[in-house]
């Protein structure tokens, strides 16, 4: 028989500076590089982006000058460390478990470069049994959250009384470009924020079961979201199809993933999806025929701490479980590939 995988609990971690979207806004009209009458068409956006704050882990004046690639990846491990202990310290202590009991430990991110990789350098943070397992995750993008915390289960799953340290961290804030004009980044100032979170996986305790997962990578699809890398940072890469995607894809794609659980979208009592941007979430209600709150832990958390890639599934779902929500969940995100992960729950 094989053992369940539980979600003994989950952390989340913001960096300290925090700006609301009208700061935002103003930052950017000063600072912008590009032709005046593409930045007035494209404002718009911070109104409508469905986000009153966000978090960044360097200050607004930071932004307001050219920053090479070198300088930015420095400044991603040295604060992507601090936040991942951080969740990871609350997140053990959540669940009353000490850092030399976990077994495994994984760490997810997309929007920095490091090796050693972040999981070998938290060890030299915290007092991790040498022998502990690793697994560094990288280039998931958004759908990190979700493919990370189904991997986790996984390994749980491998081993009866094992004890799983899921990690993910993005600093979206950092991949600003001071000299990028053009679309795709101007609409990520309106969107990305920092973050990271925890989640500790076992099947001996207590709490919400992870039953099962999958995933789903379409063809030729290699341009709807990603990163290039240039000499000053990762230049994001986003379509705007994105939407018209999730209308003619997402409904057949998670249709045969519950039907291979014996399910119906009508046995989902909460949807835990991952908040791209206010368009993504209209998509999804419209797409699936969700009642108008369906969606209500996502928009809360666009709205607090906007697009933290793979980190802001993770956040969804803490608000989620905050409230109580009783039954089956669909945790879902879409991510580079392009592609989406599933990871169906029960409380």
């Amino acid at each position: 028989m094989t053992s369940t995988a539980k979600l003994l609990s989950v952390s989340t971690a913001v960096p300290p500076y925090k700006f609301d979207q009208q700061t935002v806004k103003d930052t950017i009209s000063q600072i912008y590089s590009g032709p005046r009458d593409v930045l007035e068409k494209l404002m718009p956006i911070y109104q409508n982006s469905g986000i009153l704050n966000r978090y960044s882990c360097v200050p607004m004046d930071w932004y307001r000058n050219p920053v090479g690639w070198e300088d930015k990846n420095k400044l991603f491990i040295e604060h992507s460390l601090d936040l991942l202990e951080q969740a990871a310290t609350t997140c053990l202590a959540q669940a009353g478990r000490a850092v030399e009991e976990v077994d495994a430990l994984l760490v997810v991110t997309s929007s920095g470069i490091a090796t050693p990789t972040l999981d070998a350098r938290l060890m030299q943070r915290m007092p991790f049994r040498q022998n502990v397992q690793r697994l560094p995750i990288f280039g998931l993008g958004c759908a990190g959250g979700t493919l990370g915390l189904a991997r986790a289960a996984s390994l749980a799953r491998d081993g009866k009384d094992k004890l799983v340290l899921f990690l993910v961290v993005e600093l979206c804030g950092l991949t600003f470009r001071q000299r990028d004009s053009s679309k795709s980044g101007l609409i990520a100032t309106a969107l990305f924020g920092d973050g990271a979170a925890g989640a500790l996986i076992s099947c001996k305790g207590e709490g919400p079961e992870l039953i099962a997962w999958g995933e789903h990578t379409w063809p030729d699809t290699l341009d709807i979201m990603g990163w290039n890398v240039m000499d000053d940072g990762l230049a994001v890469q986003f379509s705007r199809d994105i939407p018209s995607i999730i209308h003619r894809e997402i409904p057949t794609v998670i249709d045969d993933f519950l039907h291979h659980q014996g399910l119906k979208r009508q046995d989902i009592q909460s949807w835990i999806c991952h908040p791209g941007g206010a368009k993504v979430l209209a998509a999804y209600e419209d797409a699936l025929g969700l009642d108008p709150q369906a969606l209500e832990h996502s928009r809360i958390t666009l709205r607090d701490y906007g697009n933290m890639s793979a980190a802001t599934v993770m956040f969804v779902l803490k608000q989620a479980l905050t409230t109580g929500i009783q039954g089956r969940s669909l945790v879902t995100s879409l991510g580079p590939g392009f592609s989406t992960g599933f990871l169906l729950m029960e409380s």
